[in-house]
């Protein structure tokens, strides 16, 4: 096995990750090895994160430009009053 000697921690991230260990039961070593594998393996095939929820939410590509798309919904809209009454609150 290889070995990794890290320098230079900061105390308070030393604190950190010695209480994070006992929490654990672990050794610091222990929960530094832990740590490193659950960030890379949580990070794999994850290239760019704003692609991946936009496959995940269904969203489309249109060819139209954001100009076209709002006269289309413009033109779509009812022009008659919702609730047959011309009061000026849902019209």
């Amino acid at each position: 096995m290889a070995t990794l000697q890290v320098r230079d921690i900061d105390d308070r991230l030393y604190k950190l990750l010695k209480s994070s260990a006992k929490r654990q039961n672990r050794s610091i070593s222990q929960e530094v090895v832990t740590i490193i594998e659950n960030h890379l393996n949580s990070s794999v095939n994850i290239t760019n994160s704003t692609l991946e929820f936009l496959s995940l939410t269904g969203a489309w590509k249109d060819e139209k430009s954001a100009e076209e798309i709002v006269k289309d919904i413009k033109n779509s809209r009812n022009q008659s009053s919702r609730f047959g009454a011309n009061n000026g609150i849902f019209d």
